[in-house]
């Protein structure tokens, strides 16, 4: 069953570069959801940005975070957060710079604390916040000619550490020793986590088979599905997935079909349930209370309610996309309360939003609820 939510069927087209990679993406922009108007604006008194409409206005703050002048941002990927409100961030980075952290953790006022993850430099990508009895956790997934996935403490000690699961049998020969990216659908390229129940997790490689891999809470693999082709249940690069576990609804899982604009609604065996329609490479999720966030790479944050229909688009910079060319690079022609491209976004234990950007510079925006 395929769901559309109300959308103008008007489409742009525009092509971004892949991170990092001499890839390019034909990008088509997002519809228009019938969700209410964007507003920009200023506050008379702060002189601060404010976004969105309605009971979902924020103030944005596009320079949140505050990294030493000794540490770069490269190509900001994600983001997640902790239940003492430390901002855990994830950038690609550049392999050459092997001692540089790829990742990045800061205060509940931005402030910086501590970084890590050098092993993941030049393909960092994925980050989520897993609290296991008490006892919280971080998973990283990194692409390109990192190729790997990791179990971490919070202070970035390795607990294990994976290259690709060869058992599956849908990777090439030696490809859990492979340096090199290698952009075809027998490479190993993961993008994202999903958390299962009894312990397990699931494992999206979004950038190369397409497969949607089950392991279970020793890190053990169990099974795949999905994988490339135009049948519900395939997909045309599944880079972002997540659980919705929202009161009153049975649990399902959500994967981005990003290349084709599309959010497709599976079980939990794998099985297609239905597709949501209308959105601009979308590119992850997270969820609180009855809200999901949907980050859009052409340039919006969408919230949608438990019934899956669009509350609110914050940030809306598709037009700019189509007025400059090669945004993403050129950070004096930034708009504020506008994003470029929003590559992951997460909720703050006190409902703020945090949005990092895939951009060449990085940025991390904090929305805070109006």
């Amino acid at each position: 069953m395929s769901r559309t939510p109300r959308i103008d069927t008007k489409l742009n087209r525009r092509k971004f570069v892949a991170a990092s990679s001499s890839v390019l993406i034909t990008a088509a922009a997002s519809t228009a959801f019938a969700a209410p108007a964007i507003r920009t604006s200023k506050t008379k008194a702060t002189n601060e940005t404010v976004i969105g409409e309605g009971d979902y206005q924020y103030k944005a703050d596009h320079d949140f975070c505050q990294l030493p002048s000794k540490f770069k941002w490269q190509t900001t990927h994600n983001v997640a957060v902790d239940s003492n409100d430390n901002l855990y961030v994830i950038h690609e980075g550049h392999r050459h710079l092997k001692d540089h952290p790829s990742i990045f953790v800061f205060d509940a006022a931005g402030k910086f604390i501590r970084a890590f993850g050098s092993q993941f430099q030049g393909g960092g990508h994925g980050i989520e916040v897993r609290n296991e009895g008490g006892e919280e956790f971080l998973y990283v997934a990194a692409y390109q000619g990192i190729k790997s996935f990791a179990k971490m403490t919070l202070k970035g000690d390795i607990l294990w550490y994976q290259r690709a699961p060869m058992e599956s049998g849908v990777y090439k020969d030696g490809e859990a020793l492979a340096t090199e990216a290698g952009w075809d659908r027998k490479s190993f390229l993961p993008t994202n986590f999903a958390f299962l129940e009894n312990g397990g997790f699931l494992l999206a490689d979004g950038y190369g088979t397409y497969f949607i891999h089950e392991f279970d809470k020793d890190g053990k693999w169990v099974r795949c599905f999905g994988g490339p082709g135009k049948e519900p249940g395939q997909f045309h690069l599944s880079h972002g997935l997540w659980v919705d576990r929202r009161d009153g609804k049975t649990p399902s899982l959500y994967v981005t079909d990003r290349s084709r604009n599309k959010v497709q609604i599976l079980d939990m065996d794998g099985k297609h349930m239905e597709t949501l329609s209308g959105f601009g490479k979308p590119a992850n999720f997270d969820t609180q209370g009855d809200l999901m966030l949907v980050p859009e790479l052409l340039g919006m944050v969408t919230i949608l309610d438990k019934e899956n229909n669009p509350v609110a688009k914050l940030g809306d910079g598709r037009a700019r996309l189509d007025e400059v060319e090669k945004l993403r690079e050129k950070p004096d022609q930034w708009t504020d309360g506008q994003f470029v491209h929003p590559h992951d976004a997460c909720f703050g234990n006190d409902g703020s939003i945090f949005v990092a950007e895939w951009v060449k510079t990085g940025r991390v925006t904090k929305l805070t609820k109006v």
